[in-house]
């Protein structure tokens, strides 16, 4: 499985950026996909998720009700819609894939693409 994340890019404070992340598979009806940031000097931290079959979809406290997390079947795609961004949102944006059950532990997420960076000014 390979995985390739786009959209990253500078925007102010308040502005809205929209991340993808490209699968190389269809047959992903048992997998989840995530997204974890990283900011300079801190620890990689869970975003969001959304389990592929069925859509069911989780958030960190930190981008809930600002984040959406989505899928597009016919593209094997997943989105990641950021809206309210605030300075702190700054980060390395990573998406991954694993199977089972959702989860927001990063070990379990076996598919990593690369990074996209998202910076956003005050």
């Amino acid at each position: 499985v390979q995985l390739q994340a786009s959209g990253g890019g500078l925007v102010q404070a308040g502005g809205s950026l929209s991340l993808s992340c490209a699968t190389s598979t269809s047959s992903f009806s048992s997998y989840f996909v995530g997204w974890f940031r990283q900011a300079p000097g801190k620890e990689r931290e869970f975003v969001a998720a959304i389990r592929w079959s069925g859509g069911t979809t989780y958030y960190a406290d930190s981008v809930k009700g600002r984040f959406t997390i989505s899928r597009d079947n016919a593209r094997n795609t997943v989105y990641l819609q950021m809206n309210s961004l605030k300075p702190e949102d700054t980060a390395v944006y990573y998406c991954a894939a694993g199977e089972g059950l959702v989860t927001r532990t990063d070990s379990f997420y076996h598919y990593w693409g690369q990074g996209t960076q998202v910076t956003v000014s005050s």
